[in-house]
């Protein structure tokens, strides 16, 4: 647990004084969703789909911001010299999870803020908005520190954001309720996690309460788990 923390600790300290990429997980997704509002003031639009994009942004940035982060490790040798300790891969990605999850519950704090004051309407609990937002941006952390280990490079990190996520985003229920799909993509919406993110801030707009979304949260950290435990069993300690 020493490790997991101390690996946490140097994480969160080099982000410190990285203000571009403190920037793009605090400041981009409140941005869109200002834009967003400035779009369709006076209409219900962001009442509709701002719970849902509170959830989307941080999995999507954190994703992003994770995956290349971690390649970055390896192509150093950061993780290389690392293991030579004895730090181990599971204390690495545990540790890595542990910062990315601090980073995750500052986002959702700021987004969640952003998007009320800029008139979105939520009429579930608003700390279970929050909980389920970190939630996804900690699976956004989770999936990018698994796809990091398919990359050799940082463009090859960033292409992996459209192959895991673009599926996702067209199945999840927020282009075209899933009732209403094909139900074939309804099946396969079934097994992608942001499916249940989505779920859970459309029921949470519509007054719903923890008994309402517990079941989908329940999904996200199964997802989140499965993730870790793959990131673990895939990771590198160099790109080749």
């Amino acid at each position: 647990m020493t490790l997991t923390t101390t690996t946490a600790s140097r994480v969160i300290a080099q982000l410190r004084f990285d203000r571009r990429t403190v920037a793009l997980i605090l400041v981009l997704p409140c941005l869109l969703l200002g834009l967003i509002a400035w779009m369709f003031d006076g209409t219900p639009v962001l009442d509709q789909f701002g719970p849902m994009l509170v959830g989307l942004f941080p999995l999507i940035v954190m994703f992003l911001v994770t995956s290349v982060a971690t390649l970055r490790e390896r192509q150093s040798g950061t993780l290389e010299r690392l293991m030579t300790t004895p730090l181990r891969k599971g204390d690495f990605v545990a540790g890595y999870a542990l910062a990315f999850a601090a980073l995750a519950l500052l986002q959702a704090l700021v987004v969640v803020g952003f998007a009320l004051a800029v008139g979105m309407d939520v009429l579930g609990p608003l700390w279970l908005v929050v909980v389920v937002a970190m939630l996804d941006a900690v699976l956004g952390c989770c999936l990018g520190l698994a796809a990091s280990a398919l990359a050799r490079s940082e463009f090859q990190a960033v292409q992996m954001m459209p192959a895991i996520i673009f599926p996702q985003l067209i199945t999840c229920g927020l282009i075209m309720p899933r009732d209403e799909m094909p139900q074939v993509l309804e099946w396969l919406s079934r097994v992608f996690p942001l499916t249940y993110a989505v779920e859970a801030m459309q029921r949470l707009a519509a007054g719903g309460e923890w008994a309402d979304v517990a079941g989908d949260v329940g999904v996200i950290a199964l997802f989140i788990v499965g993730a870790v435990a793959l990131g673990i069993t895939t990771l590198r300690r160099r790109t080749a």
